[in-house]
């Protein structure tokens, strides 16, 4: 296991931000060759438990993981920014990672937990020049708890990347089922990794830590390995 190195990003003019970057290298594992920038959901930055064990597990895989926090957890505030500036925060972390990520000028993929997962597709369809390899989403918010009318969806035809979608079947925010008639319409179509029984966060109604490591493992390498075939 390395330990993850720090890089300083500029964000516009006056704000700044952290982003860790997770090397590659885990024992038996070879490098893989890309690099995977994931954002953090709306609730918790990238020292979460998730975030942190799912980058280290990625980069024990093969895989180049930065992360970081968007400007309103990186100053400590509560409430998530406007639209506008979360994406302009993940392009400007996009953009220092190209520069200084050997692997990311080779091939980027970008995307993240819930929130995280969102702009990045934001980002993505607003800039199809955008040099983006494809992107993983975890836990993609489709709508909001309670309001499924209230769909996210409008900006994915944009996209035009390879996209694997990691989701929960229990997950408030969008099944499976619920994203399938919205991602058939895609071009490229993308791929949906179902996690049977799993929350928003991809967690087991019945607690069982070996059975949750399993499944997380076997999430992992499915990202892994959809990104070395991609």
């Amino acid at each position: 296991m390395r330990k993850p190195f720090e890089l300083d990003v500029a964000v516009g003019t006056s704000a700044r931000t952290t982003a860790l970057v997770y090397p590659a290298g885990g024992a038996g594992h070879a490098s893989v060759g890309a690099a995977l920038l994931l954002g953090h959901g709306a609730g918790a930055g990238q020292h979460s438990t998730f975030m942190v064990e799912f980058a280290q597990a990625l980069a024990d895989l093969g895989i180049d993981v930065i992360t970081f926090n968007f400007l309103y957890i990186e100053q400590r505030r509560r409430l998530p920014d406007r639209g506008p500036v979360l994406e302009d925060c993940y392009g400007a972390v996009i953009r220092a990672v190209r520069e200084r990520v050997d692997t990311a000028r080779r091939a980027l993929f970008i995307g993240g937990k819930s929130m995280g997962g969102r702009i990045a597709t934001q980002v993505a369809a607003a800039d199809a020049a955008l040099p983006v390899a494809g992107l993983v989403l975890l836990g993609y918010p489709l709508h909001p708890p309670g309001q499924p009318d209230r769909l996210r969806d409008g900006h994915l035809p944009l996209v035009r990347r390879p996209m694997l979608f990691v989701q929960g079947t229990r997950d408030s925010f969008g099944t499976p089922d619920e994203l399938a008639p919205i991602l058939t319409r895609l071009a490229p179509v993308p791929l949906v990794y179902a996690v049977d029984n799993g929350d928003h966060s991809f967690k087991l109604q019945k607690r069982d830590p070996a059975r949750q490591a399993e499944v997380y493992r076997s999430i992992q390498q499915a990202i892994v390995g959809w990104i070395a075939s991609t």
